[in-house]
């Protein structure tokens, strides 16, 4: 295993670690974890050196933080760095902070949380946690030992990235969302860049992009069959994250034991500025042919914005483009079903068609939004 710095903190971090987010499961059911499994899988990746593991409250339906703390019992706990998150979102009052934390605790049997997050910071989540006292109460957690470092997970804009990181002196580590797609998404690089410039660790999830950078389409796959060096899709996006200094760890939620050996195998061969320029234009030629395959011509300016009906114009789009793209129709479904709120969903649209006024594409959107509604969810 290859080790990186970990931010300004006097300690090292596996290149690889693990996501307690997509476990094997049993009949398809996320909260019945196949535990026998996924324990080998875990066992297997500290045993060859990974030495941060993230879960979450949430994950598996409730049941990731149980499970990772019945399996780390013993020698196992002390390998290893854990990171969980507070569930920013369900934060009604001052007291709750207290109550998830400790719940926490014992969901992980352990009587410290080494790296802990305020999770899912998107504007709305970091007003509300913040208006309650959450950076004063994380102060008194870390000086009573339930917390060793504090950091955030982040959904949103990037001026709401560098607002939260302004907001606190003492931020340890961050976690976004980035890959070589979305190096414009969210955070994106610049998030990245500024983060790492005041010190925090930057963790990284969705390296692959949900699953979506695994399966090429033929486009892109004979682009990477052109490569000097062979490397799986889903190496060439893990290698592209290590490539970077300010990348500090790479989280994986693997879901089967060949996973786990395939990016252990990743890792070791791992390093900060190993691509080669003919490589990193390799990597960027794949991005343009992914984004090429699009069908609706998106390009995410947001001049759509905002709708006077409160749809969420941009976002169902990118939705509806990245199943074109990823060939990943169930999933871009699913997306759009869970995760865009019913008021912002299409067949709110009324066909003003103001937004089509200021569109630079001239995209029919309000055609679209029918369209993608029914699809989806008629």
């Amino acid at each position: 295993m290859n080790y990186r710095k970990f931010g300004k903190l006097d300690w090292e971090v596996s290149a690889l670690g693990f996501g307690c987010m997509r476990f094997p499961v049993i009949d398809g059911n996320s909260a019945r974890i196949d535990e026998k499994l996924s324990a080998e899988m875990l066992y297997l990746a500290i045993d060859q050196g990974v030495n941060y593991i993230d879960t979450a409250y949430p994950y598996h339906g409730g049941q990731s933080e149980g499970f990772v703390g019945r399996t780390l019992q013993g020698s196992y706990r002390d390998k290893v760095k854990l990171a969980t998150k507070l569930p920013s979102w369900k934060i009604e009052k001052t007291a709750d902070f207290d109550f998830y934390l400790n719940e926490q605790l014992d969901r992980l049997r352990t009587d410290r949380i080494d790296f802990y997050l305020f999770h899912a910071l998107d504007q709305q989540n970091w007003q509300n946690i913040e208006s309650k006292g959450v950076l004063s109460w994380a102060e008194k957690a870390r000086e009573d030992g339930r917390i060793t470092h504090l950091g955030f997970s982040f959904h949103d804009e990037y001026p709401v990235f560098k607002t939260i990181v302004d907001a606190y002196e003492d931020w340890d580590f961050c976690q976004i969302q980035y890959n070589y797609m979305d190096q414009k998404y969210q955070a994106g690089r610049k998030g990245l860049e500024y983060a790492a410039e005041r010190g925090l660790a930057v963790v990284i999830m969705e390296p692959l992009r949900g699953g979506r950078l695994v399966e090429p389409p033929s486009a892109v796959q004979t682009i990477w069959d052109e490569a000097d060096v062979q490397r799986s899709a889903a190496e060439w996006s893990l290698q592209w994250l290590w490539d970077q200094p300010q990348v500090s760890v790479v989280l994986s939620g693997m879901s089967a034991l060949e996973q786990v050996q395939e990016n252990l195998a990743s890792a070791s061969r791992s390093g900060i500025g190993l691509l080669t320029e003919d490589e990193l234009k390799m990597v960027d030629q794949v991005k343009y042919t992914y984004e090429g395959l699009a069908l609706i011509p998106c390009t995410q300016c947001n001049y759509c914005m905002p709708c006077p009906e409160g749809v969420d114009i941009p976002r169902i789009l990118q939705i509806y483009n990245d199943g074109i793209m990823y060939d990943k129709f169930e999933g871009s479904k699913l997306e759009y079903n869970i995760w865009v709120p019913a008021e912002a969903k299409g067949n709110n649209c009324v066909v003003c068609r103001e937004c089509e006024d200021q569109c630079p594409q001239d995209i029919p959107i309000s055609d679209w939004m029918a369209r993608i509604h029914q699809e989806y969810a008629g």
